[in-house]
């Protein structure tokens, strides 16, 4: 799906709800795009000229979308699952960590530095926006991507970090099969909170 678009319809969502509106998580990809969020201090230009660059509201620095990369939004009223923002970000990090684990994959994350890391690469973003204690935007996780645009920018504001991908540690599952079992490992740890 376009960004910009899919970006206007999570602000409409968040906009609209009331304490009876349902939670939903998109999952989806985008064409390549950087975005940068609301974080812009000591921000420099991406030194690739032929891919787009938009401003968003989300937190954190630049970062970039394209194919191959699975995107997840999980529009999340953080009240109804008291959770604070801290405890939110760590649920989708694990999430993410547990996916991998099932792989055999070890992931880790950071305090410091949001996201999910294999062997100090970053594999996993998080970049999200709180309204009304609603949450948008999400998470990302690179499975089969081109990752050379990352090389053009200082992924997530972290000069000569390095970014890594599922297909260098397995092959396999399609696009959407992951994006469901992220997905469903997030509706399981917001089900396990009430438990």
């Amino acid at each position: 799906m376009p960004y910009e678009s899919t970006w206007n319809k999570m602000k409409i969502f968040t906009a609209k709800r009331n304490q009876s509106t349902q939670d939903e998580i998109w999952i989806t990809e985008h064409e390549s795009i950087y975005t940068l969020g609301l974080n812009r201090k000591d921000f420099k230009q991406p030194t690739r000229k032929d891919i787009p660059i938009i401003y968003v509201d989300r937190g954190g620095k630049i970062t970039y979308h394209g194919r191959g990369q699975l995107v997840i939004y999980p529009l999340i009223d953080l009240n109804r699952h008291h959770l604070t923002i801290r405890t939110w970000v760590s649920l989708l990090e694990n999430s993410m960590i547990d996916f991998l684990s099932r792989r055999d994959i070890k992931a880790n994350a950071k305090i410091d530095a949001p996201g999910v890391y294999i062997n100090n690469k970053k594999i996993a973003s998080i970049g999200l926006r709180i309204k009304n204690h609603a949450c948008y935007h999400g998470l990302s996780i690179n499975i089969d991507m081109d990752l050379s645009p990352f090389e053009a920018i200082d992924p997530c504001g972290y000069k000569g970090l390095l970014m890594t991908q599922l297909k260098e540690f397995t092959h396999g599952s399609s696009i959407e099969i992951l994006g469901l079992e992220i997905a469903n490992n997030i509706k399981d740890k917001l089900l396990n909170l009430k438990s």
